[in-house]
């Protein structure tokens, strides 16, 4: 099987990010730069003015039909969760193989109101990935006096994107990233020039293949610009263990992860505590989701995991992660699996894992999501 068919074969959930930040902070300017560096990765877009994006970006994000416009004024006002959910079904069609839907949000829009929409669909292909506050640097205190409900938006943000730092001198800069990163409750906090967001922060999967044609055009901007990469304030570890983790420790790594760790995503290993499934992890900010599904037939019993933050203590993270790998097994996962699953133990043992499985009952039941504050 080739990489391509591989990607195919494991269907994965589109992220959707919600993009906010009040007007003039370059929430624009963000989104152009992702759409211009995407490198084959295919990016669909839903913004309240389609006059604010420009036209050139509106070339690299491909064919018309990769962005709508909900028009003028406030989206949490304008529609409401059915007419998001059809307006994202119709940009995530599999047809177009579409990696990432960032939702461009009105200045004036309300950011826990398009988290809370976003988080109600009931699209199963598609997964929250994070709301993304833009703060200009220069304009912060003018911009606090403006709008006092900055702090409340900071608080709920999975991301702030600190822009135009270039702007304000180097003591400045270094008191107001701690104003920002008090103000954001221990979110990753990412200082940019020229909304010069690196996109792999956003992204739940690079394609394995360069693809052209419909949704990506990114061969037109090849001689234009570097390919992006995480650059200095972003650290990424990735690890994989040939043994299980253990589901109470890695909670409870979870529970209490170092501040400005962004994004964790990968597959996990249970081991005997659940022999029959490995489990994707999607955490963006504070939003958890654990997937159970079949293991893959001769795929390895492992757990692949990426983390991916802004300022962080790359050693110490991988340390505490490396910690939750069960020191030895009780019974194998292949004697537990012809058994018929774990025992009584494994069970109880993943009680805090399976609080951050969606429930499909709860889903129809339009429950909302389990709220995950670490």
């Amino acid at each position: 099987m080739t990489a391509e068919e591989q990607e195919r074969a494991v269907p994965q959930q589109i992220p959707v990010v919600v993009l906010s930040g009040f007007l003039g902070a370059g929430k624009t300017t963000v989104l152009n730069h992702l759409l211009h560096s995407s490198r084959g990765s295919r990016i669909a877009v839903l913004v309240n003015d389609f006059g604010s994006i420009e036209i050139d970006a509106m070339a690299v994000a491909g064919q018309a039909g990769s962005t709508v416009s909900l028009g003028n004024g406030c989206l949490c006002c304008a529609v409401d969760v059915s007419e998001l959910d059809e307006q994202l079904a119709r940009l995530t069609a599999p047809g177009l193989r579409v990696d990432l839907v960032v939702i461009e949000a009105s200045g004036l829009a309300e950011p826990a109101e398009l988290v809370r929409m976003v988080l109600a669909g009931d699209n199963p292909r598609l997964v929250y990935g994070g709301l993304v506050e833009v703060v200009d640097a220069a304009e912060f205190p003018a911009t606090r006096a403006r709008h006092p409900g900055l702090g409340t938006r900071l608080a709920v943000a999975d991301l702030v994107v600190l822009n135009k730092t270039d702007r304000i001198t180097a003591t400045a800069r270094t008191e107001l990233l701690a104003q920002v990163r008090d103000l954001a409750r221990g979110a990753a906090v990412a200082p940019v020039t020229h909304g010069r967001l690196d996109p792999e922060l956003l992204f739940d999967r690079r394609p394995v293949t360069e693809r052209r044609g419909q949704l990506s055009f990114d061969d037109l901007r090849a001689e234009e610009e570097p390919a992006p990469h995480l650059h200095e304030g972003y650290e990424s570890v990735a690890r994989t263990y040939e043994v299980p983790l253990d589901p109470v420790r890695l909670m409870s790594f979870l529970e209490r992860r170092p501040e400005g760790l962004y994004r964790i995503k990968g597959y996990v290993d249970f081991g005997a505590a659940d022999p029959l499934h490995r489990y994707g992890l999607h955490a963006v900010g504070r939003f958890l989701r654990f997937t159970p599904e079949p293991w893959p037939e001769g795929a390895p019993r492992r757990s692949e995991l990426v983390l991916i933050g802004a300022g962080i203590d790359a050693a110490g993270v991988a340390a505490g992660l490396d910690a939750c790998r069960e020191e030895e097994l009780t019974a194998t996962p292949d004697a537990l699996s012809l058994a018929g699953g774990a025992d009584a133990d494994g069970q109880r043992r993943m009680w805090g894992v399976l609080r951050y499985v969606r429930d499909p009952e709860a889903d129809a039941a339009g429950e909302p999501e389990p709220e995950f504050t670490p």
